[in-house]
């Protein structure tokens, strides 16, 4: 049984850590030792790293990557990974420069497509990912949704997998994908053994939406400015539609319609995702119960407060604490 090859296309401004990923995790000496189908001595993945032109890439640490094979490689790849990248023209136009069109061109028509971070970008700009789910890191979201509105992007999750195309998102979740392959090509066992190997997690809960900044949004000077800031200082209180639109001398249509222009929110979404940053404050600098952070949010009932925090987070209260609290 021969390797699976694996061709990794690193472009100028590659992320320096996920250029790593594929070698560290798909030719890690577990999967050596624990592939019995395997001649002696045959890895299960032959991983090869090339380059548009056979040209040293720079990376985002400010060195060169030389490419271990030529370009011609792609023309027999399996798997062909996109790492992500900085300041590269396809990030700031949505387009593909010429060479790297034609560089794509050489993958076969049955190879699987794997993108880390902003490697969805190529991905996208090739036609890959029209009319599918993807994901990529959640700060580029809004440029990948202008430039590829046929790409139904899904910024909350880890990795997006279509079987013969799958997208992951920023940095580590490149991990979360890799281990997913190692899952689905050997089987759980050997998927264990490398994650341990590595000292990473076999698979990570929750997603994106975890890590997520999510200021409410506002705009300087809006005429609702006042009232956002009173809803944001009253939390706990039980807060309407009704007498949030009276505050503001507004009829509750109106005051609906307004609040719409200035936020891009329902005044309903606009105060959840408030009280969930309150909330995840709250877990990350204090050992308040739950009981007593959803009283303080205005969740109401510890049970309401787990729904919409998940909803939100895609974690439990209890797990978002324990990943990300700076409590003494």
């Amino acid at each position: 049984m021969k390797p699976h090859r694996v061709v990794v296309l690193a472009l100028d401004g590659v992320i320096a850590m996920e250029l790593g990923f594929p070698s560290r995790f798909l030719a890690h000496r577990s999967l050596l030792q624990g592939w019995p189908e395997a001649p002696e001595g045959h890895p299960p993945y032959d991983v090869r790293l090339v380059t548009v032109g056979n040209r040293p890439v720079r990376t985002s640490a400010g060195f060169d990557a030389a490419p271990t094979h030529s370009v011609e490689e792609l023309r027999t790849a399996d798997t062909v990974i996109v790492c992500g990248f900085n300041d590269h023209p396809v990030l700031l136009t949505g387009e593909l420069p010429a060479d790297l069109r034609t560089t794509l061109d050489l993958v076969p028509p049955d190879a699987r497509w794997v993108s880390i971070c902003t490697g969805a970008f190529v991905l996208a700009a090739y036609g890959l990912l029209d009319g599918r789910r993807a994901t990529t890191h959640w700060m580029h979201a809004a440029e990948f949704r202008a430039f590829f509105p046929q790409v139904d992007l899904d910024p909350d999750v880890l990795f997006v997998d279509h079987g013969d195309v799958l997208t992951s998102a920023g940095n580590a979740a490149g991990i979360d994908v890799l281990l997913h392959l190692v899952r689905n090509d050997l089987g759980p066992h050997l998927a264990n053994q490398v994650a341990r190997g590595c000292v990473v997690a076999p698979v990570r809960s929750g997603g994106q939406a975890q890590f997520i900044q999510r200021p409410v949004p506002d705009r300087l000077n809006g005429g609702l400015t006042p009232v956002r800031d009173w809803a944001a200082t009253h939390l706990a209180d039980e807060i309407t539609l009704d007498a949030v639109a009276r505050r503001a001398a507004m009829s509750v249509r109106t005051f609906t319609r307004r609040f719409r222009e200035e936020t891009g929110q329902t005044f309903g979404q606009w105060l959840t995702a408030a009280r969930i940053e309150r909330a995840k404050e709250l877990l990350e600098t204090t050992d308040l119960g739950v009981e007593s952070v959803a009283q303080r949010c205005g969740f109401g009932t510890s049970a309401a407060f787990r729904a919409q925090f998940r909803a939100g987070t895609g974690l439990a209260p209890a797990a978002y604490r324990s990943t990300f609290s700076r409590a003494a």
